[in-house]
């Protein structure tokens, strides 16, 4: 358990300290050393598009430029991808002597990834919260309770909502929900004798993401049955019903 507490502190280091920063759920923003990149900065769309794309695929194998052309614009041509890479690289490092390499975005021939050592993403790191989480579960239940308080803590709303509609950010956007929901029941489920009522409220924060996690529910009553408040149970069970 303690090297599973110090990848914790670890995760919560990097957040802080990492060169680049990028929120993906409810908004996207981006911050380099500390200081967050106003829109105006990324110009055309497919700049932003193409920086999406590389951080919903950011688990696999650097990505060649035809498959990301392929999936992004349907119509493109090489110079849309070259507009879209120097608008990234540009956003990332605005200050790059020319003729140098980029340190965030690699490149390996004509195939691109994220460097995720340099890189920090609130997917990634609500992620691997979630994993210490289920890790420590069982064993170490302050350690469980610290880090799915941290993945918690990450949660603004869907993954890149504005990019709802594109195939390419589906895996990840349902990825990300069931990682959430998980982490709001296990943890309600952890404090229920302590603290029944904050059980309530996170079971509930759980069924506003997804209406039919019925695990939230069974949560939510067994919290009110610790309250004595009866009524309010049957209430929680009738809802559920009504829903399923």
């Amino acid at each position: 358990m303690k090297e599973l507490r110090q990848q914790l502190e670890a995760l919560i280091a990097f957040e802080q300290h990492a060169p680049i920063r990028i929120q993906t759920l409810g908004h996207f923003n981006l911050w380099r050393e500390g200081e967050k990149v106003p829109n105006k900065e990324w110009g055309r769309d497919k700049t932003l598009q193409l920086l999406q794309y590389l951080i919903s695929n950011r688990q696999r194998n650097a990505i060649h430029k035809e498959r990301i052309m392929e999936h992004l614009w349907e119509e493109g041509d090489d110079r849309d991808f070259k507009v879209a890479l120097h608008g990234v690289n540009k956003a990332m490092e605005p200050n790059r002597p020319s003729r140098t390499e980029p340190k965030y975005l690699l490149r390996q021939g004509v195939s691109y990834e994220l460097d995720m050592e340099q890189v920090w993403i609130d997917v990634e790191a609500l992620e691997r919260y979630v994993i210490i989480g289920n890790e420590a579960f069982g064993k170490d239940t302050e350690l469980a309770k610290d880090a799915y308080k941290a993945a918690i803590a990450l949660y603004h709303g869907s993954y890149l909502p504005n990019r709802i509609f594109e195939d390419w950010s589906s895996e990840e956007r349902e990825k990300t929900q069931i990682h959430i929901l998980g982490a709001y029941v296990t943890l309600a489920e952890l404090i229920l004798t302590e603290n029944p009522m904050e059980s309530v409220r996170l079971s509930q924060a759980a069924i506003t993401i997804d209406p039919t996690w019925e695990d939230a529910y069974r949560i939510q009553m067994q919290g009110y049955i610790a309250k004595g408040n009866r009524p309010q149970a049957l209430k929680a069970y009738q809802r559920c019903a009504d829903v399923l």
